[in-house]
């Protein structure tokens, strides 16, 4: 007596919980096995629970077999045969191959060196699926030259413009990954007086602790030696000032995110005229120029 392939049900039920665990589980980006690796061990568990019930159930059928009357015996026998049955006809059907018993009917007249050729039909699945392509074919050329679908172009912009929404998102949540080109102004008072603090450890000897210059330039005029705004003080306080003569880079003493808050302290600097100001240098700085469309960070 055999059992209707058990390892059938078997392999449909694990591929269910699978995804039903993905369906329940999962985060949409990565797989939830990969997310949660204890999926693995209930993936086993399910597999051993399976497998049990399989082993209890042809027990159970064997028991119950054995109490049954020839007839009926025949009976379950056919019955539990049809499915591997109906799979092994529709597997000949697919293939549409002639048995070997019956090759001699189909065999060519030429042969060479002994090898001969069969005249054997493409088998059914073959066409099945080369009408399907052709079927494709049509419904993608409705699709993008009829209806105008997005094509692998645009598609390819798409994903550029929302992985660089992403990024910039990123850089906004991680403080650390500001740059001269994504920095922005920062108006929160805890950050105003943490870039003060920065500025007075460390700028006070070259600027004074008004700002007004000694060694280095005045910062509380409009004129700029390297120009002004968010972006050219951050650059100019991460890289340094001009070759020989300028100011050192930061970037190796402070952060990015640290660069950003005494940055933003020096612009609240701007117009207060403190006494004995250094004379003006450089070049009058327009914010229009660059920096128009900052947008501000307020916490």
């Amino acid at each position: 007596m055999k059992t209707t392939m058990p390892y059938l049900r078997v392999i449909v039920f694990m591929i269910i919980s699978f995804f039903l665990l993905e369906f329940l589980v999962g985060t949409g980006d990565k797989l939830a096995v990969m997310d949660y690796p204890i999926i693995w061990a209930v993936l086993f568990m399910l597999l051993v629970v399976a497998i049990s019930l399989e082993v209890i159930l042809a027990a159970i059928q064997r028991v119950l077999y054995t109490g049954l009357s020839d007839n009926a015996k025949e009976h379950f026998v056919k019955s539990d045969n049809s499915f591997s049955e109906w799979i092994h006809t529709s597997y000949a059907k697919l293939m549409d191959a002639k048995p070997m018993a019956q090759e001699q009917e189909i065999v060519l007249d030429h042969e060479y060196d002994g090898i001969r050729e069969l005249d054997n039909t493409l088998p059914p699945w073959w066409k099945y699926l080369f009408i399907l392509t052709i079927i494709w074919g049509f419904a993608y050329m409705i699709y993008y030259h009829v209806y105008d679908g997005t094509n692998q172009f645009q598609e390819y912009e798409m994903e550029v413009a929302q992985a660089e929404a992403q990024i910039e998102e990123y850089k906004k949540n991680n403080k650390d990954l500001i740059d001269a080109n994504s920095v922005q102004i920062m108006t929160a008072s805890s950050d105003i007086e943490a870039g003060k603090a920065i500025y007075m450890e460390n700028c006070v000897a070259c600027h004074k602790a008004d700002g007004g210059g000694g060694i280095g330039p005045n910062l509380t005029d409009n004129n700029w030696i390297l120009g002004g705004g968010i972006k050219n003080i951050f650059h100019t306080i991460s890289e340094g000032g001009r070759a020989g003569k300028g100011m050192v880079a930061w970037k190796s003493e402070l952060n990015p995110n640290k660069i950003a808050q005494v940055s933003s302290f020096i612009i609240t600097l701007q117009g207060t005229n403190p006494a004995d100001a250094k004379e003006a240098e450089g070049d009058i700085w327009n914010p229009s120029d660059a920096d128009s469309g900052i947008e501000t960070i307020t916490e």
